[in-house]
């Protein structure tokens, strides 16, 4: 009996360890994954045009692989500075939604929370929210985010110092890396009619409207698309109240 009683102990004392080995083992494959299109954003800056300390800033003090391609991009395009800069800003926006779920859930130190802010972007929020526990959750955060952050702005470096050895970087394409790692990782996350009908028609205006106005402004014009969506689904909400099977209208 003490002996079934020592060996219970042991695998409940031994299934925290398991479980944050697999926290952080899940934390380094996304930071080491998502970590090495740092290489693409270096190089796709470099040949828009701007010189390795501004490249290394970006992902120094930026650090959201979405907005630092869509104002790279849209300055490799001809795009004006200021509204590059925009589109970068209102894509950047989603994290301080992030911010607001993760707050509740990690429930940080206030000393700590001014330094956690700059991790909170796609990844690091895909892994947190994916975990049962605070526990967990804190250091799903946390490896993520420092693994990504480390990588991240270790290959914009390589990448901004090699791009001249690439040569003619349009010809690679990678300025298309940043946007399907975004991609994939907001894919799964559409689970709604609603949240899927946003997505496309944000997808319909930014390509629709891409060859009409200038660099960085179709970007804006697709965050019309939540609103739009939002509108038509109270519409679509409020008929079907009001046809109810009696005729009558849904109480209130």
């Amino acid at each position: 009996m003490a002996e079934r009683q020592t060996v219970l102990a042991e695998a409940a004392a031994a299934a925290p360890q398991k479980q944050d080995a697999a926290v952080v083992r899940d934390a380094l494959g996304v930071g080491v994954a998502v970590g090495l299109s740092g290489v693409a954003f270096g190089v796709t800056s470099a040949g828009s045009g701007l010189g390795l300390l501004q490249t290394c800033a970006l992902s120094l003090l930026v650090f959201t692989g979405a907005s630092q391609f869509a104002l790279v991009g849209a300055l490799a395009a001809g795009g004006n500075p200021f509204t590059a800069a925009a589109g970068a800003f209102f894509l950047g926006v989603r994290n301080a939604f992030y911010g607001l779920r993760l707050s509740q859930l990690l429930a940080l130190p206030r000393a700590v929370r001014p330094f956690a802010a700059q991790w909170v972007i796609d990844e690091t929020t895909a892994v947190t929210l994916a975990q049962p526990t605070r526990r967990a959750a804190r250091i799903g955060f946390t490896v993520t985010g420092l693994s990504l952050y480390l990588l991240w702005n270790l290959t914009t470096l390589l990448g901004a110092l090699g791009a001249k050895a690439l040569g003619d970087t349009d010809a690679w394409g990678l300025d298309a890396a940043g946007p399907a790692v975004f991609l994939a990782l907001l894919a799964p996350m559409l689970r709604t009619a609603t949240e899927r009908a946003v997505a496309g028609l944000a997808v319909l205006l930014g390509l629709g409207l891409l060859p009409v106005l200038p660099a960085g402004v179709p970007v804006l014009a697709a965050a019309l698309a939540a609103p739009v969506a939002l509108v038509a689904e109270g519409r679509r909400g409020g008929r079907t109240r009001r046809g109810a099977p009696d005729g009558t209208e849904e109480a209130r």
